[in-house]
This record gives structure tokens, C-alpha cells and sequence, in this order.
């Protein structure tokens, strides 16, 4: 990998997300840290002045709430979670408007779940409100709206969470700090010899091999997640660093090009946003098995998927839901919207479409999901 390239990379970023972990923010699960919310915050008014737009997501919110009610472990019940969360995003927000005050810059609280990205309607709402904030100079502080999250709803983690905001804003790069100093090639507790990762292909599979293992006790994300982070992030033309959040001055140095962390780079094509947007869907409303033909068909020959190419339907869903179509190993290999419900649908797989009309009673779509509504997922 070109190490100049992926200097440039960052230096040349306007547009970027910077995801800070729990650990980072609040002294090791004792509170905020006030000084160190400082240390960001004159950090970010800095890349401001340099006519940078600089989004934040930031942890915290439950290990302040933790630290508020004394709790020393992080609760597992649902709604203990949901009252740490309530407690601390107060705390949150409120060091983070000071700080930023200090530099004459305001901030925004956006609290988001799954269920905001996944609506259409309500994804291309919270990508206006963001672009609305950033041309008014406010600085968004993203969070996930954990004081109403179910599982059902639920983001999962902030690292996803920032590569679905830089996709929804289509950043130049996703920035995300950590207590590590980035990605490594086997776990550094473990191996002494383990050596760090400078430069690698977002989406590469062998990141994916080389990441595991839990987070902090505080926070729920590993470097996995941090990887597939960059996966995603890379669908909109995102390059990704994986640094430490404890270097000195790490966002202003990465920002004039200094090598610190890891770099993954995106070098797929572009989606466009309403493609990223069905990729982004984290929770699927059912599946479609489909033979080898209707893999070959979607993924290079571009057509649409007819029923006759499906052996089996999972799930329960409407017309206009978001599935996945996977090979019969379960390997998914595309994703679009149905044209059919999950009962109708079972009816109709494996015939020719111009049956369609005789088993359902009615003029149908002759395509179980039309190509311009499939989005497939392009192996790194």
C-alpha cells in the first residue's frame, strides 16, 4: 500500500466523522473527563478553522449514567441500559456544548436508532437535518438513541454507527479513536511479535481474520467491528484510520498527513445513495435462496430476479420489504426490495414468470425483485 497516497488520503479529506470510544471520554468508566472532552473539542475547532465539517459520534452516554448511579459493572438488563443511557446523555451533551462554547462553535445533539436509517422517509430527514447543521457551522454530536433502543431497533455499536452516518452524509473519511493503537496483524496481548497494520484495502477478508475479541468493559465494540466499520464506510468512497486516541494531537496530525494508526482505503466504486442505503439495512426482513443460475444472472449479467430462479423463501414480509438473496450455502450475495409478500411469493418461486398470473389470481410484477431495486454485494 502507498503510504503517500494514503497520507494524502487523509490530509486531503474535507468532510469527516470522527467516532471517539467510551474509554476516551470518560476517564476509564470514572465520569466524564472534562479535560479530555477539551482536548477534542479544541482538536476539532482547529480542522474547523481549516475548512474541515467535522461530524462527531462519541460513546459515553451509558458509562456517564454508570458512573452517575454508582454502578461499577455495565448492567446487561435492557432497561437498566436504557436508564444509565437516559442519566448520562445529559452529562454528554452538556460537556461537549461547554467545551465547543469555549471556541465559539455550537453543537447538536442527534440521537438516532436503526429504525430512522431504516425508513426511507426518515433516512433522507436525518441526512437533511445533518447537512442543514453543518452548512450553519453547528458541530452534530451523533449518538445512538439508547434510551429507547431494543434490540429490535438497535444500531449495535458507535463504530457501525459512524460508517452509517458517513455514509448518509457521504464523508471523505471515517476517523475512528481508540485505546489501541490500531489494527494488528494477531492480538498484541497474546503475540509479542504481533505487528501493526499501516495501510490495508478496506474490506479486505483478511482484516477480518486478523480482528476479534471484546471491547472494553465499558463499551461493546472490538476491533472487528472497527473493521467491518471501514467496509461499509469504503461503499461511499470513505477511507478509514483506526488510531489511538491517546496520541498527542491525533487528529490534527493525521489531518496533515502523518502516518498514525492503521489506514484502510476504499478503492471499490461509489455507490450510489440509494443503493448504500438498502446495503445499510442491518436487520433484513426475510431471505430468498436462489439457484446458481439467478446468482449468475444478478450479479453479471444485471438483470432482475424471477421467481424461477428461487428455491426457497424465509421469513415474513410485505411487498416493498428488504430482503437478502443468498446461494444455497447461505452466503449472501445481493439484497433489494420484494415485489411480493412472503405468502405470494412462496407460490410463485420456481415458475416461469407468465404463470404469475394464473396461480395469484391477478396482474403481478413478472420480477421478484426488479434490478433497480437489487443491490449487490460485490466481493472485495
Amino acid at each position: 500500500m502507498d503510504s503517500v497516497s494514503a497520507a494524502d488520503a487523509l490530509s486531503k479529506s474535507n468532510r469527516l466523522v470522527i467516532k471517539i470510544g467510551s474509554t476516551l471520554v470518560t476517564n476509564n468508566g470514572q465520569g466524564i473527563d472534562l479535560d479530555a472532552v477539551a482536548h477534542w473539542s479544541s482538536q476539532i475547532a482547529t480542522l474547523r478553522q481549516m475548512g474541515k465539517s467535522v461530524l462527531l459520534v462519541s460513546s459515553g452516554a451509558i458509562a456517564e449514567g454508570m458512573a452517575r448511579l454508582g454502578w461499577d459493572k455495565r448492567p446487561k438488563e435492557m432497561h437498566e441500559l436504557q436508564a444509565a443511557a437516559a442519566v448520562g446523555q445529559v452529562g454528554l451533551a452538556q460537556a461537549y456544548e461547554t467545551a465547543f462554547a469555549a471556541h465559539g462553535l455550537r453543537t447538536a445533539q442527534i440521537l438516532l436508532t436503526h429504525e430512522d436509517l431504516a425508513d426511507r422517509l426518515r433516512y433522507l430527514n436525518a441526512r437533511s437535518t445533518l447537512f442543514s447543521l453543518l452548512r450553519l457551522g453547528v458541530i452534530p454530536i451523533v449518538n445512538e438513541n439508547d434510551t429507547v433502543s431494543t434490540d429490535e431497533i438497535k444500531v449495535g455499536d458507535n463504530d457501525t454507527l459512524g460508517a452509517l452516518i458517513t455514509n448518509l452524509v457521504e464523508a471523505d473519511a471515517l476517523i475512528i479513536l481508540t485505546d489501541q493503537s490500531g489494527l494488528y496483524d494477531a492480538d498484541p496481548r497474546k503475540n509479542p511479535d504481533a505487528k501493526l497494520v499501516r495501510y490495508a484495502k478496506a474490506g479486505d477478508p483478511a482484516l477480518e481474520q486478523m480482528a476479534g475479541g471484546a471491547g472494553s468493559h465499558l463499551g461493546k465494540g472490538g476491533m472487528l467491528t472497527k473493521v467491518l466499520a471501514a467496509k461499509r464506510a469504503a461503499r461511499s468512497g470513505a477511507h478509514t484510520v483506526i488510531a489511538s486516541g491517546q496520541e498527542k494531537g491525533v487528529l490534527l496530525r493525521l489531518c496533515h498527513g502523518e502516518s498514525i494508526g492503521s489506514v484502510l482505503l476504499a478503492s471499490q466504486p461509489v455507490w450510489s445513495a440509494r443503493k448504500q442505503w438498502m446495503a445499510d439495512h442491518l436487520r433484513l426482513r426475510g431471505r430468498v435462496t436462489l439457484d446458481a443460475g439467478a446468482i449468475r444472472a444478478i450479479m453479471i449479467d444485471g438483470k432482475s430476479l424471477l421467481p424461477i430462479g428461487v428455491k426457497a423463501i424465509d421469513g415474513v414480509f410485505e411487498p416493498g420489504d428488504l430482503v437478502s438473496c443468498v446461494d444455497t450455502d447461505g452466503h449472501e450475495h445481493a439484497r433489494g426490495l420484494i415485489n411480493y409478500s412472503a405468502y405470494d411469493a412462496r407460490q410463485i418461486i420456481g415458475k416461469p414468470s407468465h404463470q404469475i398470473p394464473q396461480i395469484l389470481g391477478e396482474m403481478t410484477p413478472s420480477e421478484l425483485i426488479h434490478r433497480d431495486n437489487l443491490v449487490v454485494l460485490t466481493p472485495f
